[in-house]
């Protein structure tokens, strides 16, 4: 059968089951696989969490991973390929026997599903990426069960799981981009942690950016007269972009640090250096605040008299593209499991900050739903690095987990949705003025 087609029915149509019935049958297979390997998805996560690395570091995260699809019986039935296009990216595969014939890869429904491990310097897993890890393994082994459970051979689908590194710095997701690794992948799927269920939030591009100015050393006492103050450049810039503030929109952010400015109070500062990140709701309005923001910083350059560089990043995030098919039907199976949403107007207009997973959303339809671990502590904070590491999130993230399943199972056999989110996904990049770029 071909995802979409209708469900084979046990003893045809006087079976006593329907196919909708069915799909929720199948939908609870894949609830109980997650609660049956809950122990070492409990164990996975708190490895994860009890070892923090930063981004593009995550060997041992790395390690962890690969190992736990390789384990997975029977022997096998995991195609893993540890260093992923990255060090400590993978790639984890499963599919019925016919999908693993050559030529039946382009043929095959292909469900893809994100793992996150990296951690934040000084307060390690303080955004809670060991919990997307466990959740993206969670819910490919669910998935992967309910269709093992069909009667008859399961339909041409292929469960991959990504291993996505250096969310926090970085954009591992970019460069697996860049890399062909979301090539013929149809949706792909992730939960993040926060102090709420939300099936979508806004988040934001970004853009960062290294300022450097050079200036000339000179006695600050005896001789400042002959000194170019870098110092005074970066002051100036800071200032020139507090001053913006009052034309920037409301949505827009900016923030920034000066990273070096001087050694010593009696040596005209000849260098100084600053770090800001800029963020907007669209690329579009991303491109329009950096250009500002830099004209701020050329000018100081020019009053002070010092020489000037700018250095973006290795890459921008994108905001994360809304699929409304996609999260409404998040949101219908998150509710079967008893997750309360916050409202659509509350989710639309929270706060958010960015991911790479937003550049994601520009090649492939996908979903980025936050969930609540059991603390109202603010990511980012050493509290919620406790929080995640708590027996308490196991809850929180399995039924995240079983929520992600379930969706996925919709979008194989329901008929139509799938259409549905590759419509929503097409309307949004018209609206960013984008054109799918995927090769």
């Amino acid at each position: 059968m071909r995802p979409g087609e209708e469900l084979p029915v046990p003893g045809g149509a006087c079976g006593g089951v329907s196919e909708l019935e069915l799909l929720e049958l199948l939908k609870l297979r894949a609830a109980e696989r997650i609660d049956e390997a809950a122990d070492r998805l409990g164990a996975l996560s708190r490895a994860i969490w009890s070892q923090p690395e930063l981004a593009y570091e995550e060997h041992h995260a790395h390690g962890l991973l690969t190992r736990f699809f390789e384990q997975e019986r029977p022997a096998a039935s995991w195609a893993v390929q540890p260093h992923y296009q990255l060090p400590t990216a993978f790639r984890a595969e499963w599919g019925p026997p016919g999908v693993r014939a050559p030529g039946a890869e382009a043929r095959a429904l292909q469900m893809g599903f994100l793992c996150e491990y990296d951690a934040l310097p000084g307060i390690g897993h303080a955004c809670g990426h060991n919990l997307i890890a466990e959740v993206g393994a969670a819910a490919a082994l669910g998935l992967r069960a309910a269709l093992e459970s069909l009667p008859g051979p399961p339909p041409p689908v292929k469960v991959i799981v990504l291993g996505t590194p250096a969310e926090e710095d970085g954009g591992g997701k970019i460069d697996l981009i860049e890399a062909g690794a979301f090539k013929n992948l149809d949706v792909v799927l992730m939960a993040h942690p926060s102090q709420e269920n939300a099936a979508y939030l806004p988040d934001l591009a970004e853009h960062d950016v290294t300022v450097k100015y050079y200036g000339k050393a000179s006695h600050a006492a005896a001789y400042p007269w002959e000194g170019v103050n870098a110092l005074d450049a970066a002051v100036l810039a800071y200032n020139n972009l507090s001053v913006l503030r009052q034309q920037m929109k409301p949505t827009w952010r900016v923030h920034g640090i000066i990273k070096n400015g001087g050694v010593k109070p009696n040596i005209i500062p000849s260098y100084s250096e600053l770090i800001y990140y800029f963020r907007a709701p669209s690329v579009k309005e991303l491109q329009v605040l950096t250009k500002k923001s830099e004209d701020c910083f050329r000018a100081a350059a020019l009053a002070t008299g010092c020489t000037v560089e700018i250095k973006g990043g290795a890459h921008d995030y994108y905001n994360v593209l809304p699929n409304k098919t996609l999260w409404k039907t998040y949101m219908e199976n998150g509710k079967k499991l008893g997750i309360e949403f916050i409202s659509e107007d509350t989710m639309l207009n929270g706060p958010s900050g960015s991911t790479d997973f937003g550049n994601v959303t520009f090649v492939v339809p996908g979903i980025h739903p936050y969930f609540y671990i059991g603390s109202d502590a603010l990511n980012h904070t050493e509290q919620y690095t406790e929080a995640a590491g708590s027996q308490e999130a196991q809850f929180y993230a399995l039924r995240a987990a079983k929520a992600l399943a379930m969706t996925a199972l919709d979008v194989i056999f329901k008929p139509g949705l799938l259409e549905k989110i590759r419509e929503d996904f097409k309307l949004k990049l018209q609206e960013e003025e984008f054109l799918n770029t995927v090769e």
